[in-house]
């Protein structure tokens, strides 16, 4: 009787875990917190696992096309998401603009630095500005778009100490490493450690974009197809609009 009660329990346990997926998700790191929180709340519906693999755009598109098992793409930027279409890596079907985000310049929180306008990074008192990486990382190459745009980069660009990602660029600033830098709104506002001492104008700022979707080699399509309508949903919206974003229709 006890060894039915347990061929019965492992056949329940199969059954479930046949029901149950795992979904790998490759997201900018900018988008850290806030799909930990929308990821929690679909396990709890779903009973599907969210793993996640946070970096910048650049690596996580390259790791991509090296291979790497992922079921959703979800970029900082358009440029890092035409890439993998253009290579057949992405279902364009499936693809969406999410989201979108601004730029402020921050400085350690207990700073007496004053930045008012973006020429005051060229000021002496400015010897290093962390960025990410502006030769490849979207936050970087979106920093630099809006200093050339300007006129500053050609002053600011010796400056710059380039990082792996937006993150690098908080923690640079929140260690005191550097004097300032520029990242994402959303970033700054994670972080107690900085303040933001400028932040960029609308009518200045590049577009940034926020695009989602499936890589064509995922394990599990469907389920991964659920979870990108969860993330474009009301509920979701809501958690990436208290962290900030902007939402795009």
């Amino acid at each position: 009787m006890k060894l039915k009660f347990v061929i019965i329990g492992f056949i329940i346990l199969a059954v479930a875990n046949l029901q149950t997926a795992e979904i790998t998700v490759f997201a900018a790191a900018s988008l850290t917190d806030s799909l930990k929180d929308i990821a929690a709340v679909y396990e709890k519906s779903s009973g599907d696992k969210i793993s996640f693999n946070f970096g910048a755009s650049s690596t996580l598109a390259r790791q991509i096309e090296e291979g790497a098992p992922a079921d959703i793409f979800f970029s900082a930027d358009e440029a890092k998401m035409d890439g993998l279409v253009e290579k057949n890596f992405i279902d364009p079907d499936t693809r969406k603009s999410r989201l979108g985000n601004s730029l402020v310049v921050v400085v350690a929180a207990d700073s007496a630095l004053q930045i008012q306008s973006a020429s005051d990074l060229t000021n002496a008192s400015v010897k290093q500005i962390a960025l990410a990486d502006p030769k490849a990382v979207p936050a970087g190459i979106y920093a630099k778009a809006w200093l050339t745009r300007q006129q500053l980069w050609t002053a600011i660009e010796p400056k710059v100490v380039p990082t792996e990602n937006v993150r690098g660029a908080l923690a640079a600033v929140e260690s005191g490493n550097v004097e300032a830098g520029v990242v994402y709104k959303t970033d700054a506002g994670i972080s107690k450690n900085v303040k933001v001492a400028y932040e960029v104008p609308a009518a200045d700022l590049p577009v940034i974009s926020y695009p989602m979707a499936l890589v064509k080699e995922s394990k599990q399509p469907e389920a991964a197809k659920k979870f990108l309508n969860y993330i474009d949903s009301k509920e979701a919206g809501d958690i990436f609009k208290k962290f900030g974003f902007i939402l795009r229709d």
